[in-house]
């Protein structure tokens, strides 16, 4: 059967398409913020201020607003303030997320590729159920099962295992819990679609060669789902990275991430340039190290070719 191909309008119009959309939805929005990381706004409240002067025709970009991100104010020194702790704490709240959700994801991904392909449209139906549902009231709703007075306290005084309330809520274990709960199915769906199309007939090779369900499992199909894991693992950790919602809602007080300080800055302090300077720095912690990666990956692909 003769393959169509497109003709070249036709080309670059399909690859131009997605192209015009990170231009305009994530491309244009990153220069106006980054516009606004520069800018000295004094007492005015304007955040949208010139960057230029108008008489000599240079730049004023005030760098103290990115400079500030990683000096102490009170004894100078370097690395040591409010802002290094949030991103670390959210690059490590994301990370645990990360793992826990592969933990459990791998396992629900791998039961749907291996079952019927009857049963597979409703076991994706019920992956895909909670998106049907408003993100706040899934996130209220786990309030209600970990309160004092939640569902959870509730059976495990009934059943006489404690006496009284267990903190759960306002707490890591919570936050956590929430987190993993909202990006499962981020880490299912590419897991699934990478498990789908592989053939298990290599295991059931490797088990006529007497080789374990264990090590066939290691050797053969972690190995050969790599790319889903990838896929996964980074569909789950870059918006954890910034979350707000939920650790404002189960984490404590402790639990500041870079999400809760960009929101101060911007709307309690009415700093919008350093706010703007926060998240600069957060897509920056996160784009570079993953196009390094994926520019590593391609070239090795290549060397392989």
């Amino acid at each position: 059967m003769p393959q169509t191909t497109l003709s070249m309008p036709g080309r670059r119009f399909v690859i131009g398409v997605p192209y015009g959309w990170l231009l305009l939805f994530f491309l244009l929005p990153f220069l106006i913020l980054l516009y606004i990381s520069f800018v000295d706004m004094g007492n005015d409240i304007n955040p949208f201020k010139p960057i230029w002067d108008s008489g000599t025709g240079l730049l004023k970009l005030k760098y103290e607003n990115y400079w500030s991100i990683f000096r102490n104010p009170e004894g100078g020194a370097l690395f040591q303030t409010l802002y290094i702790e949030a991103y670390l704490r959210s690059i490590w709240y994301a990370l645990c997320t990360a793992v826990l959700c592969l933990l459990l994801g791998y396992p629900f991904a791998y039961f749907i590729a291996r079952s019927k392909p009857s049963v597979r449209p409703a076991l994706l139906m019920m992956v895909m159920l909670p998106f049907w549902t408003s993100f706040l009231l899934r996130v209220y709703a786990w309030k209600g099962i970990l309160a004092d007075q939640g569902v959870i306290n509730q059976l495990l005084m009934a059943l006489g295992l404690t006496t009284e309330p267990v903190q759960m809520l306002y707490t890591n274990v919570s936050m956590l819990v929430g987190m993993t709960y909202v990006y499962l199915p981020f880490m299912v769906l590419p897991l699934y679609a990478n498990l789908v199309k592989m053939d298990f007939r290599l295991l059931e090779a490797a088990y006529d060669l007497g080789t374990s369900p264990w090590k066939a499992f290691w050797l053969i199909t972690v190995p050969l789902s790599r790319a889903g894991i990838v896929a996964g693992f980074m569909l789950v950790f870059i918006p954890s990275v910034g979350e707000f919602v939920i650790p404002s809602l189960l984490g404590g007080p402790e639990n500041i991430m870079i999400g809760r300080v960009v929101w101060d800055e911007m709307f309690t302090s009415n700093n919008w340039p350093r706010a703007s300077a926060l998240a600069v720095v957060m897509i920056g912690l996160i784009v570079i190290p993953l196009a390094l990666y994926y520019r590593y990956t391609g070239e090795s692909a290549e060397s392989r070719h």
